[in-house]
């Protein structure tokens, strides 16, 4: 089966390469370092520390990985990180991120999964472990991996019944590269029992490491800077902030919007989640009668008029400061069956959560946000709108529900010392 898989991946090589080069027409970083994701590079400088390889595929697992990065480095001053991403976002996020290491971290693409193209990067680089991130599982680098003597660990994993079922379906190949896991550390028991269906020999429960979030100081100020200009012209205006919506979600979001009876003078703040579709959704406003800026447009010594209805969050690595923005954050991703996004970004800055039925990407911690009374769940857009105008009016009830998921996010932190722990026999010193 894996055979079929490596000869799928080579002749469908060109079409993926095609795709990048579209891509780049938007993002010009899907044109950069394509010999990264080949397989190719240059002389390595000898001798070089040793080393850890961790993959976080995009921005969401790269933010969630900054705690293990930060300690695994701590634990083992001697090493190095080798960094790999999927996408041109989760490295910009990355070196956003990790600049603080200095030369300790490198970045890369991770090579495509033909089998060779994995070798040669674990040739290249001689990582003593490999650490992926979530839900990447990809056979041929497993099984490379097990061929060079590397042990992986799946870190903060996470697996619904969904892809559960998805893998299963692919038979031998997913449960061949599960028997190749040395370690699993997933998030829930759940999780954990859906990994152990799949093979995997080694499962641990650690929580999730995106608890261990670490709030930067810099999020914060430009936060507190934006709230001021927002309330600058007019005095306090309240804030519903939309973040990491998705295709299909900001015009329903726009639509119950102008059927809704928010306060008046209230702004929404409106990030979607992939930079590409800026400059449609700020189109999208503009064609439901709403005036809007761009967070691109505001200087230091700038105002958002008094007029503005929406602002498009059109910025990357800026989500913290968004949520540090806002009165209560609807957490996209969830209007439509997709899943959902991470909700414990706002909980951990103490924000209401409001998230929609979709959440299966998430399940437990969401049920948990709600139980908690730090969250709520809203059945489509017209009820978002409504919870977020009776939250925006009732600032008692908005204050405590923000307490309520600040001591959630709170309460579940320490996923990150577990992991470390797990890890620690697996990784000579």
């Amino acid at each position: 089966m894996r055979l079929l898989y490596t000869l799928a991946w080579w002749l469908a090589l060109p079409l993926v390469l095609a795709r990048l080069w579209l891509r780049g027409r938007q993002e010009p970083g899907y044109r950069q370092h394509w010999g990264e994701r080949l397989g190719l590079y240059g002389r390595q400088a000898k001798p070089v520390p040793p080393t850890i390889w961790l993959h976080a595929v995009s921005v969401g697992e790269t933010r969630a990985a900054e705690p293990l990065i930060d300690a695994l480095l701590a634990e083992w001053p001697e090493y190095r990180i080798v960094l790999t991403h999927m996408t041109p976002t989760g490295r910009a996020t990355g070196k956003a991120l990790f600049a603080k290491h200095g030369a300790r971290l490198v970045q890369s693409y991770l090579p495509y999964d033909t089998g060779a193209m994995p070798a040669s990067f674990i040739r290249h680089f001689a990582p003593r472990i490999c650490i992926l991130m979530e839900t990447e599982v990809w056979p041929n680098l497993i099984h490379q991996c097990n061929r060079h003597g590397v042990p992986v660990v799946l870190a903060n994993a996470r697996l619904s019944q969904r892809s559960l079922g998805k893998a299963q379906r692919l038979g031998t190949l997913i449960a061949d590269a599960a028997r190749g896991i040395t370690l699993v550390a997933a998030q829930t028991p759940d999780d954990a029992q859906r990994v152990r269906q799949l093979g995997v020999p080694d499962v641990v429960v650690t929580g999730s490491i995106k608890f261990d979030v670490v709030v930067p100081d810099a999020g914060l100020a430009t936060g507190a800077w934006l709230r001021g200009i927002i309330d600058a012209p007019a005095g306090k205006r309240p804030v519903l902030l939309c973040a990491s919506t998705r295709e299909g979600e900001e015009q329903l979001i726009l639509d119950a919007l102008l059927r809704a009876r928010l306060p008046d003078a209230a702004l929404l703040l409106l990030v979607p989640r992939h930079p590409q579709r800026f400059d449609e959704v700020e189109q999208m406003v503009l064609a439901h009668g709403l005036a809007v800026q761009r967070r691109s447009s505001l200087t230091r010594d700038a105002a958002v008029a008094a007029g503005t209805q929406v602002l498009l969050g059109d910025s990357m690595g800026e989500m913290f400061a968004y949520y540090a923005a806002c009165d209560c954050a609807f957490v996209g991703g969830s209007l439509l069956p997709l899943g959902g996004q991470n909700l414990i970004e706002p909980a951990a800055l103490g924000k209401p959560v409001l998230i929609g039925p979709h959440t299966f990407n998430f399940a437990l911690v969401t049920q948990q946000a709600i139980a908690a009374g730090g969250a709520a769940l809203v059945a489509d857009a017209d009820a978002l709108m409504a919870q977020a105008s009776a939250l925006l009016q009732d600032p008692a009830r908005l204050a405590s529900m923000g307490e309520k998921a600040l001591a959630f996010a709170s309460q579940h932190r320490g996923a990150t010392p577990r992991t470390i722990a797990a890890i620690q026999p697996l990784l000579p010193a």
